[in-house]
């Protein structure tokens, strides 16, 4: 199985990047991957540890302060352009890793990749922790900001194919974000979806509200990009809030910071299950053609290591015939 990595992708490129890839590389015997950067700087950090490393020279890097469409049209020497250009021409190839600017992986995919026929928008499901021991993805997370009904569904059912994989859950529980449980809550997105996903092939529970969203029974959280982003960087910011306050109020007492102590293990626990994307890897963008798995840009090697693993498994068990599978057939009953 073949893999491009966009080595140059992220804050903490390409030294990070490059060593998770060996770390996956290790672990996966029957795996290969493309790098794609500065040849010189790759080989460098290798340091004649790249078996089943192949390195495709890029001169350029597309950064957040790039316009995505534009970068993507001009810095055709750029690691993301040439990591979409192989897994375009190249059918060995089953997927692109990346923790580059997400609005440029957003516009690459489309632009070079294309998406499945049927699926309207492709999507970002990236995967958060409850307070189960269960974890909830939330569709879309912001590569749609304007929605339409349609858009949900599709969401819903990609989602739904995603979970089904990652977790082996034949029937996940789908939800839609709304501003309540009941049937005729919600703005006019919300109120003309709502049919579409309970005539859908699908576990569909109906609306739940923002403080639903990690309580454990919900799996697939259905929303528009611009309230999927709110909802997931307010998550994210709280969590991080509330571990910063815990900190700090443990070493403000003696007694606190003794307790901490006998606490390290609970802590640690804590801290990975929290850190999702060490298990699980990035947001894939479901939708596409192809596998596409955008991780943070802030991510370090393991985070690297498991979005790549993530990548085979999606392939191995056919992620994107699912997908199509879904559209299919919920096209075919709705023209019964």
């Amino acid at each position: 199985m073949k893999i491009v990595v966009d080595a140059f992708g992220g804050d903490n490129a390409p030294l990070e990047i490059v060593e998770g890839a060996l770390m996956a590389i290790e672990r996966n015997k029957d795996l290969e991957l493309i790098l794609t950067g500065k040849k010189e700087e790759i080989e460098k950090i290798l340091n004649g540890r790249g078996e089943r490393i192949e390195i495709v020279d890029a001169r350029e890097v597309i950064t957040n302060n790039d316009k995505p469409t534009e970068a993507i049209r001009h810095k055709t020497d750029s690691s993301l352009v040439k990591a979409y250009d192989i897994l375009k021409e190249r059918a060995d190839v089953v997927g692109l890793v990346s923790a580059g600017s997400t609005g440029a992986v957003l516009a690459g995919a489309i632009m070079k990749i294309g998406r499945i026929k049927g699926i309207s928008r492709p999507a970002l499901a990236p995967i958060l922790p409850t307070k189960a021991e269960s974890d909830v993805i939330i569709i879309d997370s912001g590569a749609n900001i304007d929605c339409k009904p349609v858009n949900l569904l599709h969401f819903a059912l990609m989602g739904s194919a995603y979970y089904s994989i990652v977790y082996n859950k034949a029937q996940p529980r789908v939800a839609l974000l709304s501003n309540g449980v009941e049937e005729e809550k919600g703005n006019e997105l919300v109120k003309e979806a709502f049919p579409l996903l309970k005539k859908a092939a699908i576990n569909f529970i109906g609306n739940r509200e923002g403080g639903d969203f990690m309580s454990g029974e919900v799996d697939v959280m259905v929303a528009d990009g611009f309230a999927g982003n709110a909802l997931l960087k307010g998550t994210e910011g709280a969590v991080a809030a509330v571990m910063s306050l815990l900190k700090k109020s443990i070493k403000s007492h003696k007694m606190s910071m003794i307790g901490a102590l006998f606490m390290k293990k609970t802590f640690n626990e804590l801290k990975s299950r929290i850190d999702i994307q060490k298990k699980h890897g990035g947001s894939p963008l479901l939708g596409c053609k192809k596998l596409v798995v955008k991780n943070h840009g802030s991510c370090k090697r393991l985070n690297i290591l498991s979005s790549i693993e993530q990548t085979m498994l999606l392939h191995s068990n056919k992620l994107i015939e699912k997908i199509e599978n879904s559209i299919q057939a919920f096209e075919a009953d709705s023209n019964e």
